[in-house]
């Protein structure tokens, strides 16, 4: 099951979210290799600078996604404000690997 995770960053957050993001880059490289992430990008403030994330994965159930987002390397640094998980369903313009 596809799992959305929609992150908020905290306000002042930008440098952490850069020293952090060479460890969440290797984490998602990780879930590529799992089979585990589906796409995921972040979020622009009106500048264009990163406020925030999309992560969607592959994860058997709620508990696993909360689970599997708790190892974000993001999560882990405090870099997040919120973390909302949503069971999503892809309907249109799914690539065929995915």
């Amino acid at each position: 099951m596809l799992f959305a995770l929609i992150c908020k960053d905290k306000p002042g957050s930008l440098q952490l979210r850069t020293d952090t993001r060479p460890a969440h880059a290797a984490f998602l490289e990780g879930l590529i290799s799992e089979g585990k992430l589906a796409f995921a990008g972040p979020f622009l403030d009106a500048e264009g600078k990163p406020d925030g994330s999309l992560v969607m994965i592959e994860a058997a159930d709620m508990a696993a996604a909360q689970a599997l987002a708790a190892t974000d390397p993001y999560a882990k640094a405090g870099l997040f404000e919120s973390v909302e998980i949503r069971a999503w369903n892809w309907v249109f313009q799914k690539p065929a690997s995915a």
